[in-house]
Order: C-alpha cells, then structure tokens, then sequence
C-alpha cells in the first residue's frame, strides 16, 4: 500500500486528495477543495494572470504541509484546459515543481479522458455505453466509457467560467444571454449514444446537494444520487434569477462557485437534452482519483533530489 497525493489545477478549483492506493483500490484519507479561479481571464487574454497564481501558490503551501503530515511519499498534480489555453502554462508548471517538489503533468485531451475514466471506475469496475460527463470552468469533457475503457472522448471549450465570461456578465444574466449560451454550447455537441450518464465536478455535485435539501454538502449522500433532468431546470430557473450576492446566502452553494454555477447548469442541461438524459448518476470519483492512481506508479522519489530553493515544510 502507497501513501500517495493528488493535485488538480483547475480553471475554477484547485483539490487535494490524499489516499492510500494498494493496486487499482484507492482509499481516500483526506480530500480538499478551494476556489482559487486560475483561469480568470484565460480566454481572453490567453495567460494566467499573476493575482490568480498567487492564489493557487498560497493554496499549494498549505496543500503541501497537509500532505507531508500525513505522510503521502509521492504527489502528482494534474493541470487542463486553463494551463492548456495560457501561453505561460508550462513556466507556470516548471515554476511549481520547483517551489514545492510535485510532479507536474499537463494532459491533453485524450489523457484527460482516459485519467478521469480511470478515477470514476476506481472501486465499481468497468461501464457499458455510459457517458461520463465533466464540466469543469475552462472546458466539459465528454467520454464513452464501453468495454473496459474510454471509446470515444470530446473536450468541448465550454466550461463554467468560460461560458460565463463569454454570455453571461450581467448580474443576474439576461433571458437573452442564457438563450445565447445555450445555443453556443448545444452548436458544439457531437454525436454520441449512450444508454447511461455519469456526471462528475462541481456543477453536478452541487445540484445533487441542492436537490436533497442538505443544508451542508455531504458527499455520502451525493455520491451515487440520481440527478432528474427536471431538477437541472428547476435550478436553472431558481439561480439565473438571482444576484450572485443571493447565491452566495443558498445552502449547499459554496461561496466560490456562486459566480459559475449558471454556467456549469446551462451545459449540463444542454448535454442532456442532447442525448435523450432524463437523469443524470452523481459521482464523487473522478479524474482526481485517477491521478492517485497515476501517482502511485510514480517511481520512488531520490532522497535530496530537491532543487535549491525548492519548498520545504516545517
């Protein structure tokens, strides 16, 4: 059994997952999620902006003592569709493995898919013709998960902060608007058929807590959760009409997500209305357990093999 470190970079969200992994099975021991919105302005400006790699470097200090005091030995962050986008994304990553001793891996598209089917199959084994479904803020990643691995993958540019600093600027967003973003995202969807539906990150997530009622996000209780196509419209409408600051004051909306979630709802129901989806299966497994996966293959560090100035804790 290895005590290992997974590190997401998202364009919305940086996560920590610390588990133990003891050949395909991963147990999880501590998992983490702050909204830290690196890809802020990506899509315009095609850089990542200094204020929002501040906030994921304070982020990965304490994501760093976190993980040495539990003991992982090995850590690999993942990075997509903002690091992807910016020209500055590879210094950004050189930058972190140097400051706090992580390995670094940018995925393309096809390594998204086949890291995030890995991370969702973890624990309940293989699926057949169902489509995994993960919105994230700079991209939603589209995967045909059969015969015992990812047959087809899309990565669509439509993810929550995108769509959202594309259509949707007003506060609240305009009927206008969120006609417009759906029709931009429905242009990009291709051809799948799929008898079943697995949706991963934190729209989906989030709409399963708000579906239930909980008061705080529970993951037992949203992982596995069926998500009805009429709750995804019902929230469409309750959310898009309401201020930011109002969303912010909704049970089960985190603070950081308020700005986005209006977003991530209107591909969500657009992916479903595409192929047929009167529900939608929840799940707390994704492409983050799929790098702990990943990081337990890693080869055993070389003691000392820091680089000077490299981060060190305590």
């Amino acid at each position: 059994m290895t005590r290992v470190a997974s590190v997401d970079l998202g364009t919305n969200s940086t996560r920590l997952l610390v588990a133990d992994v003891d050949g395909g099975r991963l147990e999880e021991i501590v998992r983490r999620l702050t909204i830290t919105r690196l890809g802020e302005g990506v899509d315009e400006r095609r850089r990542l902006l200094p204020v929002p790699i501040a906030r994921v470097r304070n982020c990965l200090a304490e994501y760093r003592r976190e993980l040495e005091g539990l003991g992982a030995t090995r850590t690999l962050a993942i990075a997509t569709s903002a690091v992807r986008d910016a020209e500055n994304g590879e210094a950004f990553l050189g930058e972190i493995e140097w400051s706090y001793g992580f390995e670094t891996r940018l995925l393309e598209g096809d390594e998204e898919a086949a890291l995030m089917y890995r991370g969702v199959t973890a624990g309940r084994g293989q699926l057949d013709e169902a489509l995994l479904v993960d919105i994230g803020g700079g991209s939603t990643e589209l995967v045909l998960g059969a015969d015992g691995g990812p047959q087809a993958a899309v990565s669509l540019d439509v993810g929550c902060v995108r769509v959202t600093e594309r259509f949707l600027r007003a506060d609240p967003p305009t009927p206008e608007a969120l006609a417009s973003a759906a029709d931009h995202v429905r242009s990009l969807l291709p051809p799948i058929r799929a008898r079943t539906a697995i949706g991963v990150a934190g729209t989906v997530t989030t709409l399963a807590a708000l579906d239930q009622g909980l008061a705080e996000y529970d993951p037992e209780r949203t992982h596995g959760y069926r998500l009805p196509r009429a709750a995804v419209e019902r929230e469409l409408g309750r959310l898009s009409s309401l201020t930011i600051e109002e969303r912010t004051r909704v049970p089960g909306i985190e603070p950081g997500r308020a700005a986005v979630i209006v977003a991530g709802i209107v591909v969500l129901r657009e992916v479903m209305d595409r192929y047929g989806l009167e529900e939608i299966e929840v799940s707390e497994r994704d492409i983050l357990h799929g790098a702990a996966l990943a990081a337990a293959e890693l080869p055993e560090p070389e003691e000392g093999a820091a680089p000077p100035g490299a981060y060190t804790c305590c």
